[in-house]
């Protein structure tokens, strides 16, 4: 059996790698997609949703793919932070709007909640017309083999695939970053986060909003149609314990706590739960091989930056690629690979160390803590130059920080 070439070779068809498929595919190179989903196969439903900041929304715009989604997504217009330390709801004490963007665009929102099915779908159907891209699924990803030149990989149904750049998107657990023997640091937090889809007594006019108790936070992102997704921090266990309840029940629970806060809140469909964990990949690459994603990190949920790392990740790769090919040099060269390493190894390690920070400082009430924790809100609500660094950096378009996510 012949190899297959292709200029890169991704392994998972997920958001972060089927965006960079297309981005790399726009670039004229020869792209292969390895997913292991049975696109005929009837899948559960997938009720997750994604908050895409304002940076990924330009990369995905860039990539043809959110005229499709805006039908469906909420725009973000708003993001605050309330401490209930002391168990007394007070006045928001961060509130970022649009206007703290500086944007060219006045109408541009912080970013869109966008629903994970239909993001999927449009990158989907994006990766099938390209006529660059070509998808072997379902696929496994089993072994690889860096060469000097290339890197080859062979599938489970014993195909065998020759690229100049190997891609690992494929998850936490990513066999593609265990094939190379990179090694993971972290920790388990000992917590799940509760989650689940609800309709909304109140107009929510598309405000995130964060609630830090002393034992776990609890968020309510805004959803189409005054409906919210929300996160309810909880102790390992007792968050799959209440997923695992009779709906009614679980509702009377979440709205014993948090009615005061949201709202009366109604469950729609099924609630679920994941547990909470800090995990790093001491290297983003290997000979001929980089990670993107969840596959390079796994970072608190806090403020929705898990998939926009990973967008992030795309983005600096599309732009080191064209880069390379512009200076005549070879696609997946230790050049290029070093290149995309120093541009995401400290941001994106930084931004997984900075939410793990937050939520030490925000899940408890020592005595110590509660007013350093209340002078940092008030200074980004009050301090104007303050708010606006937060909202750039939360959304992606803080110059000289995002790197190439500022570009699009």
């Amino acid at each position: 059996m012949s190899d297959q070439r292709y200029d890169i070779a991704s392994i998972g068809g997920g958001p972060t790698g089927a965006s960079l498929a297309l981005g790399l595919a726009q670039l004229e190179l020869d792209v292969s997609v390895i997913d292991a989903r049975d696109a005929s196969a009837k899948r559960l439903p997938d009720g997750r949703n994604f908050a895409i900041v304002t940076g990924s929304w330009r990369l995905l715009r860039s990539l043809g793919v959110t005229e499709t989604l805006l039908s469906d997504s909420q725009p973000l217009l708003g993001l605050e932070a309330i401490d209930g330390g002391t168990h007394v709801l007070g006045q928001p004490s961060v509130l970022f709007t649009p206007e703290d963007l500086d944007s060219a665009d006045p109408d541009e929102p912080l970013g869109h909640m966008v629903r994970a099915e239909p993001l999927q779908a449009a990158l989907d159907q994006a990766l099938a017309a390209h006529p660059r891209i070509t998808s072997f699924a379902p696929e496994v990803f089993e072994t690889l083999s860096a060469l000097p030149v290339c890197v080859s990989l062979t599938l489970n149904s014993g195909k065998r695939l020759v690229a100049g750049l190997l891609i690992g998107a494929d998850g936490m657990r990513s066999p593609v970053r265990q094939a190379l023997g990179i090694a993971t640091e972290g920790r388990d937090y000992g917590k799940s986060v509760f989650t689940a889809n609800v309709s909304l007594s109140e107009p929510h006019e598309g405000i995130a909003r964060q609630l830090f108790m002393p034992e776990v936070p609890f968020a309510t992102l805004p959803l189409h149609g005054d409906r919210a997704n929300l996160s309810w921090y909880m102790e390992r266990g007792a968050a799959e314990t209440l997923a695992a309840l009779p709906v009614e029940e679980a509702e009377a629970e979440l709205n014993a706590r948090f009615a005061a806060f949201a709202g009366p809140m109604k469950i729609e469909g099924k609630a679920g739960s994941y547990p909470l964990i800090l995990q790093l990949a001491t290297e983003l690459t290997g000979p001929r091989t980089a990670l993107i994603g969840d596959a390079a990190r796994r970072v608190n949920p806090l403020a929705g930056q898990g998939l926009n790392q990973g967008f992030r990740d795309v983005a600096a790769l599309i732009e080191i690629a064209e880069e390379t090919l512009r200076l005549g040099g070879e696609i997946g060269s230790p050049q290029m690979l070093e290149a995309y390493s120093q541009a995401r190894r400290f941001d994106g390690a930084g931004t997984a160390l900075a939410l793990d920070a937050i939520d030490r400082l925000f899940s408890n009430d020592h005595a110590l803590t509660k007013p350093i924790r209340s002078l940092g809100l008030i200074a980004a609500s009050k301090i104007s130059p303050l708010r606006r660094f937060l909202a750039k950096k939360a959304s992606a378009t803080e110059d000289g920080v995002a790197g190439p996510m500022s570009d699009w």
